[in-house]
């Protein structure tokens, strides 16, 4: 699988709002990683493992895409360790880690209750898993090609207690459009999934959001404090699934 086709690289074009999420998943895992041995699963480019390292006693982060981690380690030049390695057999011993992150890839695993398993196992006592995803009850909500399962927020829940975790789940992003260009692009974008009309690739995606959205800002290859604009999650009820945010993020604490 080419997933350097779907991935964050450093250099593609993104929205505003693409910049905020990816600075506000690694804003807001800043406050559970302070001090602690931290392994970020499927880091991608690792835009994220440098501004952990800032306040993290150890960051680890891997990839299972040999050319994402050859990206990730030609930046970071040996100052965080990258690995490649596959999610569902982590190749670390047991109670190696304090905090796992997994960010917007837990739709990419064939089977995520062995991660969740091998989180267990790497996790020290009261360690957390820090996990966002997409939210697919969202309705302009559009699969990648490589995924095999999204999950919404009762889903997500559930699939924790399952495998031995207490989970908090928190929304972001809302989804109210509030101008009316927005409800136009909306609108536009909701008509577009549903005939299947948007582009699989980052690239192609691109095309799209530079006529929606004009000129749009280069990925970088690390993020920086106060780049730009963090969305702080909130709580969300969990006996239905959630329409009003775009991300789903959770806090799973090992039992």
């Amino acid at each position: 699988m080419e997933y350097t086709t779907v991935t964050e690289m450093p250099g593609n074009k993104a929205t505003k709002e693409n910049l905020d999420m990816l600075y506000t998943r690694y804003k807001w895992a800043s406050q559970f990683t302070e001090g602690k041995d931290v392994l970020e699963v499927a880091c991608g480019a690792g835009q994220g493992l440098g501004y952990l390292a800032k306040k993290a006693k150890k960051v680890v982060g891997g990839d299972i895409d040999e050319d994402i981690v050859k990206c990730a380690k030609n930046h970071y030049k040996g100052r965080v360790e990258v690995l490649q390695f596959d999610a569902h057999k982590l190749p670390f011993e047991s109670s190696s880690f304090d905090v796992v992150i997994l960010f917007e890839a837990i739709y990419y695993l064939k089977q995520p209750k062995d991660f969740l398993s091998e989180c267990h196992r790497v996790l020290r006592e009261n360690g957390l898993i820090l996990l966002c995803t997409v939210n697919k009850d969202w309705l302009e909500f559009n699969p990648s090609p490589y995924s095999f399962k999204y999950f919404s927020a009762p889903e997500l829940m559930d699939l924790f207690k399952e495998n031995n975790f207490d989970a908090r789940i928190f929304g972001a992003f809302s989804i109210a459009p509030d101008s009316l260009k927005g409800k136009i692009i909306s609108f536009i974008r909701k008509t577009a999934v549903k005939f299947h009309l948007i582009p699989k690739t980052m690239k192609g995606k691109e095309k799209i959001k530079r006529l929606f959205f004009g000129k749009l800002l280069e990925t970088p290859p690390e993020i920086k404090e106060g780049m730009t604009e963090c969305h702080q999650p909130l709580p969300i009820a969990l006996d239905f699934p959630n329409f009003e945010y775009k991300v789903l993020y959770v806090i799973a604490q090992k039992k």
